[in-house]
């Protein structure tokens, strides 16, 4: 189903939007993956949370996404520290110098006694989940950019589209005053020729004419008689 939500953002939308973003960032994942997942949860796209990560939620988290990012590399740092130490022997030395030079009957060097204690060997689920951390950081590097790439883009896109309206706008008002203009002189033309007719009329008008009947009575004569 087409995610075609675009209503406004709610601050419970803005707190799983951020909450999502900082676990990602924990866990080694990607920004994107995590505009993905709340997308998905909101129904909205990934470039719209992306957007509004960017443009309102982030400079609110800034201390959270510091500390999100340091118990990243803690833990990256925990399993590189595992991959280090691979079993090596232990070398146990004399306390000083005289005691490891000291020769015997036949003047042939003591050799350091040698402790065969090794640290226990890595497991190869560890060299893996490190190699994986690693790929994880590479992938994210590139998908943060591609993100804020196609971020800039919207914005331009935005910018674009309130220049058209503004001009759109700007057409219209220009149109809006002709037409008042051209309707106010219509009106005026319009009550010219009302005033016109009217005095035609009165210019034209005769006066009524009477005449007396054989019983006295007046009677009005009719008009071209």
């Amino acid at each position: 189903m087409a995610k075609v939500r675009q209503d406004a953002w709610s601050h419970e939308d803005d707190l799983l939007l951020a909450e999502t973003v900082l676990r990602h960032i924990r866990e080694g994942s990607t920004q994107l993956n995590a505009f993905e997942e709340v997308g998905d949860k909101l129904n909205r796209t990934s470039a719209a949370c992306g957007f509004r990560w960017n443009a309102e939620v982030r400079q609110k988290y800034e201390s959270a996404i510091d500390l999100a990012k340091r118990q990243r590399k803690e833990k990256k740092r925990a399993i590189a520290k595992k991959t280090q130490n691979f079993g090596k022997p232990i070398v146990a030395l004399p306390a000083n110098l005289e005691e490891y030079a000291t020769m015997d009957d036949e003047t042939s060097l003591i050799q350091p006694e040698v402790i065969n204690t090794e640290v226990p060997s890595i497991s190869l689920d560890t060299v893996i989940e490190y190699l994986k951390e690693l790929k994880k950081d590479y992938h994210a590097s590139n998908q943060s950019k591609a993100t804020l790439e196609q971020t800039f883009k919207e914005n331009t896109m935005l910018k674009e589209k309130v220049n058209q309206l503004e001009k759109q706008l700007e057409h219209t008002e220009k149109e809006r005053l002709s037409i008042k203009e051209d309707y106010q002189a219509f009106i005026q033309i319009m009550e010219r020729a009302r005033k016109m007719t009217v005095l035609d009329d009165q210019g034209t008008m005769k006066s009524p004419t009477f005449r007396m009947d054989k019983n006295g009575n007046l009677e009005q004569v009719a008009q071209g008689n």
